[in-house]
């Protein structure tokens, strides 16, 4: 019996030239269609951050600028205070991910390692508030953290931020998948709950927590409601609140190119860990 072919054609139908031709043809727009839709607002971001004012509005599809101006980005970083907003950012980004990697660990750990007596029900319970829309809770939290007086903290950011059942489920997917052989012989050892967690589960868990903390970054530098909603000191909001305080009062081309660096350590961040998100997603067992 031939073997399956695992291609839209068979390997004799491949060696026709009109059909070799057609397949080739549709890989290579495949992938330029790929491209445009995902380096084509990167660039065109790029483009309109280095364009004069008239000329984006004399000629606002033209590929390249006469007159590029490089200068924008530091304008832009000096004038409209560009650093001081990233730095704003990177604080609630780096807090908001070690709440979310430390609840996400731990909890996994307790439901796929621990497995107390009530663990089952909790853990539906979490997962449960996955089909909750966030705009039904979004009164009722605020009203949580006005009651705790963080309003206008960064801590109103980070603890909700913990509260993420999907990070939970990766987590704990993830526990389940390795041999339980590791648990047994710890065990034996006489290795503690907390030596089992920190000596033998998370040196292990690097997939998973690349892809955590990957969910977690990406989430938490484009959060634009709930940073506008418990943040109201200027000096204070991220990135992505301060652009739209920053859209009446800045000129176009400074706007863009703030627009281009609050993209740019996201984009660097996923160059960095997307290695590691594939294998860790795989490992896991969650499909998209």
């Amino acid at each position: 019996m031939s073997e399956q072919s695992t291609t839209f054609a068979s390997s004799n139908d491949l060696r026709r030239p009109p059909v070799a031709f057609a397949l080739r043809t549709a890989q290579v727009l495949t992938l330029i269609l790929l491209l445009v839709i995902g380096v084509g607002p990167l660039y065109w971001t790029i483009k309109g951050a280095i364009s004069p004012p008239s000329e984006l509005v004399a000629h606002p599809l033209r590929l390249w600028p006469i007159e590029p101006d490089f200068g924008n980005f530091g304008t832009a970083f000096t004038e409209l205070r560009v650093g001081r907003y990233l730095w704003n950012t990177v604080q609630v980004v780096f807090g908001s991910w070690f709440v979310q990697l430390f609840v996400a660990m731990t909890a996994g750990f307790a439901f796929a390692v621990i497995r107390p007596r009530i663990g089952r029900y909790v853990y539906a319970a979490i997962l449960a508030t996955m089909f909750v829309p966030y705009t039904v809770s979004l009164v009722s939290l605020f009203l949580t953290v006005l009651e705790v007086n963080l309003l206008d903290t960064y801590w109103a950011i980070w603890l909700p931020a913990g509260a993420n059942a999907f990070n939970v489920l990766l987590a704990t997917r993830f526990f389940e998948a390795l041999p339980q052989e590791l648990y047994d012989a710890a065990k034996v050892d006489g290795a503690s709950t907390w030596q089992l967690l920190t000596r033998i589960v998370l040196p292990m868990s690097r997939p998973v927590i690349a892809v955590i903390s990957l969910l977690a970054i990406m989430h938490s530098w484009k959060e634009f409601i709930w940073p506008l909603v418990v943040i109201s000191d200027p000096t204070l909001q991220p990135i992505s609140v301060a652009l739209v305080n920053l859209v009446d009062a800045a000129p176009l081309d400074e706007l863009i190119a703030a627009m281009a660096m609050a993209l740019a350590p996201p984009v660097l961040v996923f160059l960095v860990l997307q290695r590691y998100v594939v294998a860790g997603l795989g490992f896991t067992g969650v499909k998209g």
